[in-house]
């Protein structure tokens, strides 16, 4: 299991408490640690560990915000192409009744089943993969068409048409498969955001530890803030699951205008 995986099997709610528990315990060690060393070595007070704490906070904020931008833009990239998709299916459907019977109907028939595959409100990753091999087999199917038909209208201006937008209908298939699949904030970059928070936490509980000055509420108002921060970051990457979901009602729009019905099992 990867990386991206083990962490996408963990809900959202779990993987926010997790990170506040980790990160409290953390900041609580660094406090207490601080505390033990200002004992033993009451100059290290006038050391450089507040410049430390301060560069570490502006690193953490730029990871922040970078790490945020990357993955909004693949959220917004996502909700973006299952518009691009529905729209390239909704005319290839219109274009579809240009073609001549039984061509045209088989055509319509085809995509009235595709339609729903498309729509993927689950996040169930076995169940997104029958839906896309399905889907790919109907996308086979509907290119066998196009391919017979030009054989036999090799000229025919509409049949061009008809197989640019199903040309488009196919890729736009396979680019919201690796959107939705592998276009992911880089994994080096999670895991240097969490050790980096974390590190930062525990240096800024150690620099009060230090100071023999801290307060309970600030400390636990800035855990629980990074904390909502970060999970929006996992929760912005996720492409299934979470609190942020790409929208599929374009999709679903398109399927009541061409009377398609769900399949209440893809086939396996």
């Amino acid at each position: 299991m990867s990386f991206h995986e083990s962490l996408d099997s963990l809900p959202i709610g779990a993987f926010f408490v997790a990170y506040t528990v980790v990160a409290a315990t953390i900041s609580e060690s660094g406090y207490r640690l601080g505390n033990w060393w200002q004992e033993r070595t009451p100059e290290e007070r006038e050391g450089p560990t507040g410049m430390i704490v301060g560069s570490l906070l502006a690193l953490m904020a730029f990871l922040l915000a970078t790490a945020t931008g990357m993955a909004a833009d693949r959220f917004d990239t996502r909700r973006g192409l299952v518009l691009a998709e529905a729209n390239s299916v909704g005319t290839t459907y219109l274009r579809a009744g240009y073609l001549p019977e039984p061509a045209s109907s088989e055509v319509r028939s085809l995509l009235r089943e595709y339609v729903p595959l498309r729509i993927i409100g689950t996040a169930d990753l076995a169940d997104v993969r029958v839906r896309m091999a399905r889907s790919a087999e109907l996308q086979t199917k509907l290119w066998s068409i196009a391919e017979d038909l030009a054989r036999t209208t090799p000229e025919s201006e509409v049949l061009a048409l008809f197989i640019a937008s199903l040309n488009e209908t196919i890729d736009l298939h396979e680019t919201r498969v690796v959107a939705g699949l592998y276009a992911r904030v880089p994994e080096t970059i999670i895991l240097l955001l969490f050790s980096g928070t974390i590190l930062t936490l525990g240096m800024v509980g150690y620099n009060a530890g230090l100071t023999r000055r801290r307060s309970p509420v600030t400390a636990f108002a800035m855990i629980v803030v990074l904390g909502a921060v970060i999970t929006l970051v996992v929760d912005l990457d996720r492409p299934r699951d979470g609190f942020l979901k790409v929208s599929q009602q374009p999709l679903i729009d398109l399927q009541e205008q061409i009377g398609a019905l769900p399949p209440a099992n893809p086939p396996r």
